[in-house]
């Protein structure tokens, strides 16, 4: 994961150790010029120290006499992803995330990651993950590795390529180690705070223990899942259904070894010859609306199928994204040593 703080300099930097930053950052060459409270004041790319030395500029001049000092910027929680996914058709590659006082709290390079999505992320990693013991006696499952690093690892450093930089664990089982794993996430160039679970509060009941969320939609997914899920897709597909809550769904396909009748008052009406039936079982990943937080009890046991009952008795709508995939739900021993297999073989 590449940290953004290397495309950020102060503005009294000297022009010559400005050259040589970016001169570091090669392809990826821009500056965004900061004051003494890190707030954005400009950018700064080879091309304008070429132009402000062919104007007799040199490097004994004030950097603030080379930049550009309108860049293009973003500002956390005020934008949508059609707005990210037109700046990357116009090939702006490398931006700054602001907050409401202007100050640089991210950097999107779209060389090193795909999207940068306007959500947050609640991963639920405090199970016990009693049906892998003995190997979470002493490790929680979400620590429990897949090749080189951590399965929840995975999903964050994924969560994180598609730009989602706020991302809440909800912990309970030896959730020291996963603090102590993970931090407050500035190695990665993201922010992970963490939701306590004083007894298991199910699949979303912590949802209700946050209060603090940037965007006005929130990503939940279980913590012990391999995938290689498109999150755009999976935002633009609920945008494009208007949903208060989508989840996403693996398709399983049941096939009839036998012709089946079409009955109706006890005569028959129709006849399939060994017909094929898709089913959809629910993955484990959901996105909703902000707002769906109003509907969850506080500090009480809350499941995610219960979030979805509750939505569709209250006439919301609730979505389901057929996720197409690669996705394993890592609960059993023989999922675990699938998921290393799998690994192996499969782009994530």
């Amino acid at each position: 994961m590449q940290t953004f703080r290397r495309h950020i300099t102060d503005i009294n930097t000297p022009v010559r150790e400005a050259l040589k930053q970016l001169d570091t950052l090669a392809s990826d060459a821009i500056l965004f010029l900061v004051d003494e409270e890190n707030k954005l004041l400009g950018s700064l790319t080879d091309g304008d120290l070429r132009r402000g030395f062919i104007k007799g500029l040199g490097f004994e001049n004030h950097l603030s006499e080379f930049i550009q000092p309108s860049p293009k910027f973003i500002q956390q929680g005020k934008y949508d992803l059609n707005e990210i996914i037109e700046l990357r058709k116009k090939h702006f590659s490398v931006f700054p995330v602001v907050n409401s006082q202007m100050e640089i709290i991210n950097v999107v390079n779209f060389k090193h990651q795909k999207s940068y999505l306007p959500v947050d992320a609640l991963i639920m990693a405090g199970g016990r993950g009693e049906r892998l013991k003995p190997l979470t006696d002493i490790i929680p499952k979400p620590l429990l590795k897949i090749g080189d690093k951590p399965i929840l690892e995975h999903n964050i450093d994924r969560l994180a390529s598609f730009g989602v930089d706020d991302i809440w664990l909800s912990v309970r089982y030896l959730g020291d180690q996963l603090v102590d794993y993970f931090g407050d996430g500035a190695k990665k160039g993201i922010r992970v705070k963490y939701v306590w679970e004083d007894q298991p509060l199910g699949t979303a009941g912590a949802l209700g223990l946050v209060n603090d969320f940037v965007h006005d939609h929130i990503l939940m997914m279980n913590s012990d899942l391999l995938t290689n899920i498109d999150f755009e897709d999976f935002f633009l597909y609920f945008q494009k259904e208007e949903a208060d809550l989508a989840v996403a769904c693996i398709p399983y396909q049941v096939n009839i070894p036998y012709a089946v009748m079409e009955t109706e008052d006890k005569k028959v009406i129709g006849l399939k010859e060994k017909p094929t039936y898709t089913h959809y079982s629910n993955a484990g990943i959901y996105l909703m609306k902000r707002e769906v937080v109003d509907f969850l009890p506080k500090q009480d046991h809350f499941n995610a199928t219960d979030l979805m009952e509750l939505l569709i008795a209250q006439g919301k709508k609730v979505a389901a994204y057929p996720l197409m995939g690669y996705w394993l739900d890592i609960g059993k021993h023989e999922d675990y040593r699938k998921a290393q297999i799998d690994f192996n073989q499969i782009k994530f």
